[in-house]
């Protein structure tokens, strides 16, 4: 029987954690498991982590020096870079510290969480130098390849796969029971009180129009926690102040999308990657337009979608439909299969011709090829990231620098600090520590800087 290969995923936030544990179950569907969670701002709660339905032993807290030294100390298999752009180019350099030359080292993947709507660009050479590149959709990889080719740069490792979490009972009709209307807000979109305000008002306003429906505010996180996004403005502290409160029938609730969604009839959102979820079961779907259409906001990724709406028109009864055309070209429901991630397989298949795109209904097999052809074998080269010293000398060295690594991606003295012999108080002393530090930097996001900000204004 072979042994099952070991991958690791380093996640910097719920989300973040979520896309890689789905990513390396899609990826290598018999392997063992190890996860680590990158100390930041942003590192999850055992709440979030619990929501976000992915059900693994609680993943070690590290910088990225002490994950340097892990994976040049054990080895992995496949390593799942589930992190924002700069902490990937920090790790990537980092591994190319630790294997300069052809070796036995582990298959780097990165890719993103959901709908790639800014900073394009950016985000993805500070991604260049992995193994494999993963893109939600074909409108995702055409554009990740350009962007490449645009500067240069080896775009072989962009491969076409979909959203790992993407799943669930096809939707059904609500028939004679009350309608589900589902809010999914976002942490950061939009970023004012104001527009926020006025979204979680309208919400309240349909469930008043609509006595007979239950309207549901989906919350990503409770005020004190952080996910891939800073939230200044809670929707829990505004909806306090909401005129005359929130009707019976408008509540606030948490829990794991794809639970939600089983009893959703209509989801309502800005531009959260929810609405992916909620298309690929066939759930309406409504893509707010009422601050407009803007790069800003976006939900200028869903034009063409069948889904911009507002809350006048959803009010009015309108149930938006979705264009087949637009869900195939973004990785929802490919033509000919009933999802685009489709089941996990028992093995990795391996078509003769490896290509960027899956034409077999299954969005994962061409990426499943690529990193077995990639375990096979014997040594591997180092990673070749686009920015060096030599293409990025004002830029690079900042990005290596806040992960506490040299200009040439070794760790700076001090920055991976063993444990070894050190006290078990000691630890627990110091973990204590980060999370009064984490508390109060959040407290300070969302307490005290939105009122320096309104002082500013007068």
């Amino acid at each position: 029987m072979p042994e099952r290969k070991r991958v690791a995923v380093l996640a910097d936030s719920d989300t973040r954690w979520k896309w890689g544990a789905s990513t390396a179950r899609r990826l290598v569907p018999d392997h063992r498991l190890t996860g680590y969670l990158l100390r930041g701002r942003a590192t999850p709660t055992a709440r979030q982590l619990g929501e976000v339905g992915v059900r693994t032993d609680r993943p070690a807290e590290v910088t990225c020096a002490e994950f340097l030294a892990e994976i040049g100390r054990e080895h992995y298999d496949v390593v799942v870079l589930a992190l924002v752009g700069g902490a990937v180019q920090a790790v990537l350099h980092g591994a190319r510290a630790l294997w300069p030359a052809p070796a036995r080292r582990p298959v780097l993947v990165t890719g993103y969480v959901g709908v790639v709507y800014e900073k394009l660009a950016d985000g993805l050479l500070l991604r260049h130098g992995a193994d494999l590149v993963l893109a939600n959709s074909r409108h995702d990889a055409e554009r990740f390849r350009a962007v490449y080719e645009g500067v240069g740069a080896e775009a072989g490792a962009v491969t076409e796969t979909a959203l790992p979490f993407l799943g669930g009972a096809p939707y059904e009709p609500a028939g004679s029971r009350a309608r589900t209307v589902v809010f999914a807000v976002q942490p950061s979109v939009p970023d004012n009180r104001a527009d926020r305000a006025y979204l979680l008002e309208r919400a309240a306003r349909h469930a008043r129009l609509h006595p007979g429906r239950e309207v549901l505010v989906k919350l990503r996180s409770k005020p004190g926690e952080h996910t891939t996004h800073l939230e200044e403005q809670p929707y829990q502290r505004l909806a306090e102040r909401v005129p005359g409160g929130l009707p019976a029938n408008c509540r606030l609730v948490y829990g794991n999308m794809s639970e939600v969604l089983d009893g959703t009839d209509l989801l309502v959102t800005v531009s959260s990657t929810a609405a992916l979820e909620s298309l690929h079961r066939s759930v309406p779907t409504a893509v707010l337009t009422d601050l407009g259409i803007r790069e800003a906001l976006g939900n200028h990724h869903f034009l063409g979608s069948g889904c911009l709406a507002s809350w006048d028109q959803l009010d009015s009864g309108l149930l938006p439909e979705a264009d087949p055309v637009w869900l195939a070209a973004h990785g929802v429901r490919p033509t000919g299969t009933p999802g685009p991630a489709g089941p996990a397989p028992e093995a990795p298949e391996a078509p003769e011709a490896v290509a960027g795109t899956a034409a077999d209904g299954d969005a994962y097999s061409v990426a499943r090829a690529k990193v077995a052809g990639l375990l096979a074998a014997a040594r591997l080269p180092p990673p070749a990231p686009y920015y060096t010293l030599t293409t990025a000398p004002g830029y690079l060295p900042g990005i290596l620098a806040r992960h506490r690594l040299a200009p040439d991606g070794t760790p700076l003295p001090g920055a991976a600090r063993p444990e070894a012999g050190e006290s078990r108080l000691r630890r627990r002393l110091r973990a204590h520590l980060r999370e009064a530090a984490r508390g109060a930097y959040r407290h300070g996001v969302q307490r005290v800087a939105p009122v320096i900000r309104r002082l500013g204004e007068l």
